[in-house]
């Protein structure tokens, strides 16, 4: 295999292999990575995302040697394999075999930090909502995806940089680029700007659907209404159940997904009237509940058990509200409850030593004041401690001119206030509240659905919070730099579709898993068994998959694959993958 030439950005030309080369008197040896590449190529291909990039980028250039569709696909295996950044990506294809990755060894060799950058422009440029409507629509009706229910959540992506044009919303290649900067930092970087990236993922397998990017400023609660408006238009119908956190149960949100035949469902939030009315009635003993759920782990030992209150209710607006009571989140409230008063306590021993320090520059009761109210307000313990600020007068006395003091010496009396600071603890309103841990509300339009059917499909949120969690640590997203703020945009729109694809991976083997009636596989380490198999475990269990080609003066190359695992192989059966051609 002859090296290409690449071109460095002083002009020099530099020699750029593909693989990895061993060399002995008339023999080489080359090797690439195989990894699991055929595996994602096989969904890549099912898909048809090349097709679809192709139809909606802008036209290419007459001097690309790369289409632009193909480096987009080689960031999205990079991003699922290894997560190189920009300027290591054409490194990392170096290594693999090219035609897995679509490529000839000179264009692998064309493959930089500036050609992945244009690539990104290039993604920016293009119609991007209608490229994801039209691959995720052609996706899940070819994987057979269930769109019965969508969950909806919202993540910041802390960015480094300091992105000083980009502090507001402006139109820049034909497109409006979100606003980098500060917000509620959901990943606990206030010292960072951000952006927000909301996902949409359905109940069967956590599917991603839809995806938008908005400013670093932009709460939850502005972004369903359009949000919805696109999963009608992807889905081709309204009354698919639309699942999200507190932040939709808004008047506007619900008012506009009911209005227009849709079905949601939520957590009524806790500034709503019904919530106040509910628990009071809760802590006055004059409310019933009933066992409708109990949920066990793998041994069987009970986790959690779930009742309801059988009265029927409905909220202000007229939507159905059902009331349910966990016992694992009784515990959980009851255990925050008391770190939230640990914290209260901390800061207000704190706070006191500050006030008797000679130096303290609490000289205002208002300033004192402020501080405590503070302190409670960030553990939100307002209504359990009972703080008391007392003044008093301290005199001291200096004398009026320098020497030794005597009987006739003058002194000037100064007086200054301080306070001190002293706090009660509410014992009664804590057990009040105590008497309401557990208890959380659902709101929704839909008058079908049974109080276990409407807690089961809540409890299938946190799917959405694993895509997520998978973001910002298998995929590393955050915190990203780059340049210009519409290459971040562009790059979470390729992380969107790298979660596409090992979510309908993911899926597919677990589905095998259950046609075959396999309760696990051994993917764990010590060959533990994993009930769950994601994306991550199998491209860690191909990855040392290689392709040898020995080629030898005079004769024909000779091509070898490492020889497969009983494991891979039994993997490879499952989703109907010749384990003869893996690789080759």
């Amino acid at each position: 295999m002859k090296p290409s030439k690449r071109t460095t950005r002083g002009g020099s030309r530099r020699t750029v292999c593909s693989g990895e080369v061993a060399r002995q008197t008339g023999q080489t040896l080359t090797t690439h990575n195989v990894g699991a590449l055929p595996l994602l190529n096989r969904v890549l291909k099912r898909m048809k995302l090349e097709e679809f990039l192709q139809e909606y980028l802008p036209p290419e250039d007459g001097r690309t040697k790369v289409p632009t569709a193909r480096v987009l696909l080689v960031m999205v295996r990079n991003l699922l394999v290894s997560r190189e950044p920009f300027y290591g990506v054409g490194e990392w294809a170096a290594r693999q075999a090219p035609d897995l990755l679509g490529l000839s060894p000179e264009q692998v060799a064309g493959l930089n930090d500036d050609r992945c950058g244009r690539a990104a422009d290039k993604l920016f440029a293009c119609d991007q909502p209608s490229l994801v409507l039209a691959a995720v629509a052609y996706a899940v009706r070819d994987f057979a995806v269930s769109l019965d229910e969508l969950h909806n959540d919202g993540t910041s992506v802390s960015v480094y940089g300091g992105y000083q044009a980009a502090t507001r919303e402006r139109r820049e290649r034909g497109r409006v680029t979100p606003a980098v900067t500060f917000g509620h930092s959901k990943a606990h970087r206030p010292d960072l700007k951000q952006l927000m990236y909301v996902l949409t993922v359905t109940a069967d397998g956590a599917v991603p659907v839809h995806f938008s990017v908005g400013s670093g400023n932009l709460t939850d609660d502005q972004t369903h209404q359009d949000t919805w408006d696109l999963l009608v238009e992807m889905v081709g119908r309204s009354n698919f159940l639309y699942v999200a956190d507190s932040k939709l149960a808004t008047v506007e949100n619900m008012g506009h997904i009911a209005r227009r035949g849709g079905r949601f469902l939520s957590v009524l939030p806790r500034t709503r009237g019904e919530d106040g009315q509910f628990r009071e009635h809760v802590r006055h003993g004059e409310v019933t509940w009933n066992v409708i759920h109990e949920k066990h782990d793998d041994e069987g030992k009970l986790v959690d058990r779930y009742s309801i209150c059988p009265e029927a209710q409905q909220t202000a607006d007229g939507y159905r509200l059902v009331w349910y009571h966990s016992s694992r989140k009784a515990e959980l409230d009851q255990l925050a409850r008391s770190r939230r008063l640990e914290r209260t306590l901390r800061g207000l021993h704190d706070l006191q030593g500050r006030l008797a320090s000679p130096r303290t520059r609490y000289r205002d009761r208002a300033k004192v004041a402020e501080a405590v109210e503070k302190i409670l307000g960030e553990c939100q313990t307002e209504s359990w401690i009972l703080p008391r600020i007392e003044q008093e007068q301290e005199e001291t006395f200096r004398q009026a001119r320098r020497g030794r003091p005597s009987a006739d010496t003058p002194f000037r009396r100064k007086v200054r206030t301080r306070f001190s600071l002293t706090w009660d603890i509410d014992y009664v309103r804590m057990a009040e509240e105590q008497l309401t841990d557990g208890v959380f509300p659902l709101v929704t339009n839909d008058r079908d659905l049974s109080e276990l059917e409407l807690l089961l499909a809540y409890k299938r949120q946190p799917q959405v919070e694993k895509r997520f969690a998978q973001l910002k640590t298998d995929y590393e997203v955050a915190p990203v730099y780059l340049k210009e703020a519409r290459r971040i945009q562009a790059l979470l729109c390729v992380y969107f579709l790298a979660q596409l694809v090992q979510a309908l991976l993911e899926r597919e083997l677990r589905q095998a898993m259950q046609r075959e009636k396999l309760d696990s596989l051994p993917l764990y380490p010590e060959s533990r068994p994993c009930r769950c198999p994601t994306t991550r475990k199998l491209i860690d269990l191909f990855q040392p998959v290689q392709r040898h080609t020995l080629t030898v003066r005079g004769q024909a190359s000779t091509t070898f694959v490492t020889e497969l695992t009983s494991l891979q192989r039994r993997i490879l059966k499952l989703l109907h993958i010749s384990a003869n051609t893996y690789g080759r």
